[in-house]
């Protein structure tokens, strides 16, 4: 039976437009892990010239129940921002949105179909649905009256006439894996979540710089919290850096760390496991005059301690890798003859010097200073300053930067210190 859903020609072009063979993949993994799955198996086999023969993605998830099938892949928009991989906000447990994700194939392979095996109060049941590539806006299903000999549930991704190869896979596409989902691994370690590509787990551990366990304790209402600390060698895409709140190992909201979005490539997440977040209201604070009914809420001493140690716990992490990140920026500037030429070698010695651990300071400080700018913002800055520096204009020069970045209260204070302080400065 084939049957179209609703999406035109122009929606599917947009989907064209936001969507790589990278992110269609991650895609279909991220739909096992929607459905409850805590395995998924990516199975590839290549031939003697290196391109796919075949490509499967399989989870244990619950199925693709046949009765609700149209809610499953009926309800596409028009709208692009629909279409958009989005990462939900507070909440890992659902990723997908409105199962765009199953068109996305069409990026890397020309078919697609889905074998999948559910529980109904018949029992299990088991169907089919395919979609090629040349009739993306219609879709046909095969369904088993026969009750699924398996007696498992879970579903099945084959794709075929693929146009991808195995280099392009093993080093391009996995390596995408481990940064998308390293995290998500690392959230439901106690539920032995993998993902298992032709027989082996990918290891996630290759993309940890740091990982750290410790508790934190609040001596007054006698309140553990238990962290885990991962500095992340890479990004994690549109996840970012955040706090896990946990109870029980289940995780109860999330939302960004004090540290996310300096521009300084710091990637980092903090899991954070106590029964105090069992009854917690985490949006009572979002609203001034709301106070939490049952339970406690960002306004209670605990919450607040928590993350003040947490905030100051993260900037010392953060310390060595800014410093670190400060040389490689000030080599890359020498590469790139961001520092002005100087007339003699006094003069170079003179000035240079100061010039180059100010930037490192400066960097150190707020690395939004230095980010996205192009090689002629880079001299301008750059030059700037050092003439700046050079006519004793500290002042100005404070004014300037203070001026470029919006920075909070403590920043604020040690670029004063850093830019006014004769002794700092030295």
């Amino acid at each position: 039976m084939s049957v179209k859903v609703n999406i035109t020609s122009k929606g599917i072009q947009k989907v064209l437009k936001n969507y790589n063979e990278k992110q269609a993949i991650a895609e279909y993994i991220w739909n096992g892990f929607d459905a409850n799955a805590d395995t998924i198996r990516v199975d590839y086999v290549a031939n003697a010239l290196g391109l796919l023969e075949s490509l499967a993605i399989a989870d244990n998830g619950y199925g693709i129940n046949f009765d609700s099938l149209q809610q499953k892949f009926d309800p596409f928009f028009e709208s692009e921002k629909s279409l958009q991989i989005v990462a939900p906000k507070h909440t890992s447990k659902m990723h997908g949105r409105n199962g765009v994700g199953r068109l996305t194939f069409f990026t890397f392979a020309h078919d697609a179909v889905w074998r999948t095996s559910y529980q109904t109060e018949q029992g299990f049941q088991q169907g089919a649905i395919q979609i090629s590539t040349g009739g993306l806006n219609s879709y046909s299903h095969d369904y088993t009256a026969a009750p699924s000999e398996s007696g498992e549930t879970g579903t099945t991704v084959s794709f075929t006439n693929l146009r991808i190869g195995q280099q392009e896979m093993e080093e391009i596409v996995l390596p995408f894996l481990i940064n998308e989902f390293c995290w998500f691994i690392e959230l439901n370690k106690h539920k032995n979540y993998s993902i298992i590509v032709n027989g082996e787990a990918l290891d996630f551990s290759s993309n940890v710089k740091t990982l750290e366990e410790f508790s934190i304790f609040y001596p007054y209402t006698a309140v553990t919290f238990k962290i885990k600390y991962v500095h992340w060698k890479e990004n994690l895409h549109k996840e970012l850096s955040k706090y896990y709140f946990l109870a029980g190992g289940e995780e109860i909201y999330k939302d960004y760390t004090t540290l996310n979005k300096k521009s300084d490539d710091y990637f980092h997440s903090v899991y954070i496991d106590s029964d105090f977040f069992r009854d917690f209201d985490f949006k009572s604070f979002e609203n001034e005059g709301q106070v939490a009914i049952f339970g406690a809420a960002k306004s209670s001493p605990e919450y607040r301690f928590l993350i003040k140690e947490l905030t100051e716990y993260l900037k010392a992490k953060r310390k060595p890798f800014l410093k670190e990140y400060a040389n490689r920026l000030v080599e890359g500037y020498e590469q790139d003859g961001i520092f002005p030429a100087y007339a003699s070698q006094t003069e170079t010695e003179q000035h240079k010097t100061p010039l180059i651990n100010l930037i490192k300071a400066l960097y150190e400080l707020e690395p939004k200073l230095f980010s996205s700018l192009n090689t002629d913002q880079k001299k301008t800055l750059v030059r700037l300053t050092d003439l700046l520096l050079r006519s004793g204009k500290e002042v100005q020069l404070f004014e300037m930067f203070s001026g470029m970045i919006e920075l909070e209260t403590d920043e604020h204070k040690e670029l004063s210190e850093l830019l006014l302080n004769e002794d700092v400065r030295e």
